[in-house]
């Protein structure tokens, strides 16, 4: 007998379902919450405004779960079994922000530029798959290597120690401060002249806080705890290595006095995430076009991933389907600015996890967005989540970066170098060009300032490398076939 129903259509059991659903929320768990403890220390902001990012973050992407995989209407929702979560695409730009204009004053214009590329992401969407040509393997492999290679940077300064700040390597001698305040009053009290504005002190002392053993090895332990996991773990165990490795790091740090939970205790039990929490953003055209530019990428991925989960599923996906699905990725980053959090993208984890368990139903994905939502209206978590130290994540952001990175090299694998060497010149160039930033952070200082914004981040850089390289020596030849088994290979 002919089933009447899809089995991306069916309703599961409810026990099942929450099950099922709650299994793609540990699965996406780690990487959901990395980025706004990334971008909200990157700010500079308070331990409690960190924590509402996370739980802005968790609720929306709830949110954006919800309309993708329930669908709302014709034109949104491409109705497959997705989960929506914070794309590392944005976090290279959205940090260079951050470090140019800290505070609530650069929350709000991180905020306006993602409101901004979200509009624009809306109106765009069908054009996007029209755009696949000029994104090969060549040039998604490139720019998603340069993407991991870029936050590594972010995983390793969580080890040892922030470049600046009560962690940075080198601190200011107490001794020569005490000499300096002491020669500045007797300056003064003489009729000499103060000393002109903007002196400091530079920095010359061996910090102890920098890259303490206690540090090293905890984040040791995580890092072993994850490979022992994905080694010797089975199934779903397995596909949430990250998260236990995590949990394991945790009760380490606790059981050292290296975390306390004083900050879960202030916290409330039921808080509602209300939009423009940092006040009113702001709109700067250069940063919504850099911030669009981020979207494009990630919306051309996210066209590889409904392909390649369109052929998981056996559910054919029509060109309104797939435009409704980017149409998302564009609603979902327009609601994660109104509500003080990022651009949204699906988890290819998440695909993969469907591809593992064999259970097609978009009401699992439905579920778990649920989820999500209940746990964003749940400060303490949230809290909990930002007492973690730096340090425990450190060795969980080793295995989430290096796998973005090495989800890029898997692309590239599949690419022709061997009697095309044009592909060689565009990933060489590319990899350069997103490395300026992190060797020569100051190479802009006599560049006009309204450019900043664009040219600070690596992956941009790479990013407009790579696809004009590209058309130079290739054309434009990418097709869906090859958006399809990129995404296929894709694992971040």
């Amino acid at each position: 007998m002919t089933r009447s129903i899809h089995p991306v259509d069916e309703i599961l059991p409810p026990p099942r379902l929450f099950a099922l659903g709650f299994q793609h929320v540990l699965v996406m768990y780690a990487g959901a919450v990395a980025v706004p403890l990334i971008v909200g220390r990157a700010l500079q902001l308070s331990p409690e405004d960190v924590a509402f990012l996370i739980s802005a973050d968790l609720f929306v992407c709830g949110i954006a779960t919800l309309i993708q995989a329930l669908g709302a209407g014709p034109w949104f929702g491409v109705k497959l079994p997705v989960m929506m979560g914070v794309t590392f695409a944005a976090v290279g730009p959205m940090v260079a922000m951050a470090q140019t204009n800290p505070g609530y004053e650069g929350a709000r214009a991180i905020f306006g530029s993602i409101i901004g590329a979200g509009v624009i992401g809306i109106f765009i969407a069908p054009l996007i798959s029209r755009l696949l040509r000029f994104f090969p393997p060549v040039v998604t492999g490139t720019i998603i290597l340069v993407i991991g290679v870029s936050l590594m940077r972010v995983g390793i300064n969580w080890i040892f120690g922030t470049p600046v700040g009560p962690t940075a390597p080198k601190i200011v001698d107490p001794a020569h401060v005490e000499w300096l305040t002491a020669a500045t009053e007797a300056a003064a009290a003489a009729g000499l002249p103060a000393p002109p504005a903007g002196v400091r002190l530079a920095p010359s002392l061996d910090n102890p806080a920098y890259a303490t053993r206690g540090a090293m090895l905890v984040s040791a332990v995580v890092l072993a705890s994850i490979l022992l996991i994905a080694k010797f773990g089975r199934g779903f165990i397995a596909n949430i290595s990250v998260l236990l490795g995590i949990l394991i790091g945790i009760v380490v740090a606790v059981l050292s006095g290296q975390m306390g939970f004083e900050k879960v205790g202030h916290a409330d039990w039921v808080g509602i995430v209300l939009p423009f929490h940092f006040g009113m953003p702001t709109f700067d055209p250069i940063l919504i076009l850099t911030m669009t530019l981020v979207m494009i990428v990630v919306m051309i991925e996210s066209t590889g991933m409904f392909l390649a989960l369109s052929d998981m599923t056996e559910k054919p996906l029509s060109r309104a389907s797939l435009s409704a699905g980017l149409r998302t990725d564009g609603l979902g980053t327009l609601i994660g600015g109104i509500f003080n959090t990022f651009p949204y993208t699906s988890f290819s984890q998440n695909v993969g996890l469907v591809g593992v368990t064999g259970i097609r139903s978009r009401w699992v994905c439905v579920a778990g967005g649920v989820i999500l939502i209940v746990l964003g209206l749940l400060p303490k978590v949230a809290a909990l989540v930002e007492s973690i130290p730096t340090m425990v994540l450190g060795g969980a952001g080793i295995v989430m970066f290096g796998m973005v990175a090495a989800t890029g090299v898997r692309i590239l694998a599949g690419v022709n170098f061997a009697t095309n060497r044009s592909n060689l010149f565009i990933v060489a160039v590319s990899l350069g060009m997103g490395m300026i930033p992190l060797i020569a952070p100051n190479y802009l200082i006599w560049l006009p300032h309204d450019l900043h914004p664009l040219i600070e981040s690596g992956i941009l850089l790479a990013s407009l490398s790579a696809v004009g390289l590209n058309a130079f020596f290739n054309g434009a030849k990418g097709s869906e076939e090859e958006a399809r088994a990129a995404a296929m290979q894709a694992d971040h």
